[in-house]
């Protein structure tokens, strides 16, 4: 359920950067989730992977209500 929750929290984020690809972005292009860490309560790594492509997506989603926004998606290629 957790797991839910947060996935579909970050499909709805956005990136500070717009060159960094974004949770949404990715799934959208055909990544798939490889694994994916539950760091601690608020921090969630996702590791995506794509068929085509001989590299790895890791992003890491922070949850944090003391923030505005709450939630931070960070995303970076594994090459």
């Amino acid at each position: 359920m957790k797991l839910l929750v947060c996935l579909t929290a970050i499909l709805f984020a956005t990136a500070a950067d717009a060159r960094e690809p974004t949770v949404e972005s990715l799934l959208t292009d055909g990544w798939e989730v490889a694994d994916y860490v539950a760091a601690s309560d608020i921090r969630t790594l996702i590791l995506f992977k794509h068929k085509s492509h001989n590299y790895l997506v890791q992003c890491s989603v922070l949850y944090d209500v003391t923030r505005s926004p709450r939630l931070a998606t960070y995303c970076i290629e594994i090459r």
